[in-house]
């Protein structure tokens, strides 16, 4: 399961926890302007958008998980079980393979409105990249500077959803996360008036208990919710420092450690990485589960007019800065 979060200071970030049992060998990726995208459906993309995101890159192409675009459009593909439908081509569709989403999108989309204009005849298909790596069921969150929406391709047809909250889960449909939300509506940051009954004066003993009632298990439902209500919440200085580091705090209200959600023998879901990426700046910021500090890549270090992917191998090992 996956959680995707938007955040604003003074630039706008976008990014996600990945959490799975496996991994493969993604990177950071840089794909400049002039990379040629075949797509499934005969149509070739030969210039774009420059993109930096995380990748699988498998025979020379690159799988994304997430990304953003050179002008700052961003996007992410989250696990989808159970909801998802890709389907069989279409005559009168656009047909694009789930693999190809996102790409296609950010190769000239700018905003999340150019991003809904592209996508109203667009048929996400079935079609696998490979036969040893067949489609994922996903949804998407899109995020420009100014609002986020959420596409799901469900048996009902394809739904993009307005995202208010900024915030992008898994199962079950967004319409129905947004609606569970009012599940919290008394939550607050705030200590809180004793609600219980008139003329009892119940003694609040703890900081924070204007909170209780947020949940705290790994569920998608739950993890919605916790960091919705924390992303909404979340305060920082508005240099790039502060800014970065409260993301990866929004993000970790929700990280899934080793041992907490078992799927079989010593297999166990965890949060492989976690990314943030300025997307007004084009820097690309990750930590994994190893490795705690942050390190980052910066499209624009890049020659983006070239044809050839450059990508960069996630630094894993965890680094300890010894002071005596």
């Amino acid at each position: 399961m996956c959680t995707a979060a938007t955040y604003v200071s003074r630039d706008h970030y976008f990014g996600r926890n990945l959490d799975l049992e496996y991994s493969y060998h993604e990177q950071v990726t840089v794909v400049p302007r002039n990379f040629c995208f075949e797509l499934r459906n005969g149509e070739r993309i030969e210039k774009h958008e420059a993109m930096i995101g995380m990748a699988f890159v498998a025979g020379g192409y690159p799988l994304f998980y997430d990304a953003i675009n050179e002008s700052g459009l961003g996007m992410a593909g989250l696990n989808f079980p159970d909801n998802c439908d890709f389907r069989e081509p279409a005559a009168d569709k656009t047909n694009i393979a789930s693999f190809e989403l996102i790409p296609y999108i950010l190769s000239d989309c700018t905003t999340v409105d150019e991003a809904k204009e592209k996508l109203e005849n667009v048929n996400i298909t079935n079609v696998a990249f490979a036969k040893e790596l067949p489609p994922n069921p996903l949804h998407w969150m899109i995020s420009d500077k100014e609002k986020q929406i959420v596409v799901e391709q469900t048996k009902t047809g394809l739904h993009i959803y307005d995202d208010p909250v900024g915030v992008l889960t898994n199962n079950p449909t967004f319409d129905m996360q947004l609606m569970m939300l009012s599940n919290y509506r008394n939550i607050t940051v705030e200590q809180g008036d004793c609600r219980f009954a008139d003329g009892l004066d119940l003694h609040a003993y703890s900081r924070g208990m204007g909170g209780m009632g947020l949940p705290g298990d790994l569920s998608s439902a739950s993890r919605f919710a916790k960091v919705a209500f924390t992303r909404m919440n979340s305060k920082s200085g508005e240099d790039e420092s502060s800014s970065v580091s409260q993301f990866f705090h929004i993000l970790g209200s929700v990280e899934q450690q080793r041992g907490l959600c078992k799927l079989g023998e010593d297999k166990y879901e965890i949060t492989i990485y976690s990314s943030c990426c300025n997307q007004d700046k084009g820097i690309y910021y990750y930590t994994t589960y190893e490795n705690s500090r942050i390190n980052a890549v910066n499209m624009h270090n890049e020659n983006l007019d070239g044809t050839e992917i450059k990508a960069y191998d996630l630094i894993k090992g965890q680094d300890i800065n010894w002071q005596n």
